[in-house]
């Protein structure tokens, strides 16, 4: 019989698979969301503008949200990874939707306005903690 503690290493390879996958929707994500904004976050974030470093790490906390949900509830890996693909186009539409109320939305947290910033990671984390609730069995 095995030792009980080498049986928890059991899911080890699971637990990477979920894991890698779910740092390279991650980095995918941020990839593409930082290219969609009309600002560069890391140019801003490295001049210590905090309205960019509160939005975009907002918006990757809110597509992590979904992408923990769609972990917990897949069935398999490709499952998790439509899920998360889902999950990522809900949150890049969120950052557009925000836009439509704030249409100066990148000059002003090119500007380092706060308040911008917040209103984008709230926005994206209030989508996002819907996103997550809505994936299901």
């Amino acid at each position: 019989m095995a030792h009980p503690w080498t049986l928890s290493f059991l899911g080890l390879p699971a637990f990477l698979s979920y894991f890698g996958l779910a740092m390279l929707l991650l980095l995918v994500f941020g990839f593409i969301y930082t290219r969609l904004t009309a600002h560069d976050e890391f140019e801003l974030i490295r001049h210590g503008k905090p309205a960019a470093a509160i939005a975009l790490g907002g918006s990757l906390l809110a597509f992590a949200l979904p992408l923990c949900s769609a972990i917990v509830h897949s069935v398999s890996l490709i499952d998790f990874v439509i899920w998360g693909v889902i999950a990522m186009v809900i949150q890049i539409l969120t950052f557009f939707a925000v836009r439509v109320f704030v249409s100066d939305l990148c000059q002003r947290i090119t500007n380092d306005e706060v308040s911008a910033g917040v209103f984008v990671a709230l926005t994206s984390l209030s989508v996002g903690v819907i996103n997550a609730a809505c994936m299901t069995p």
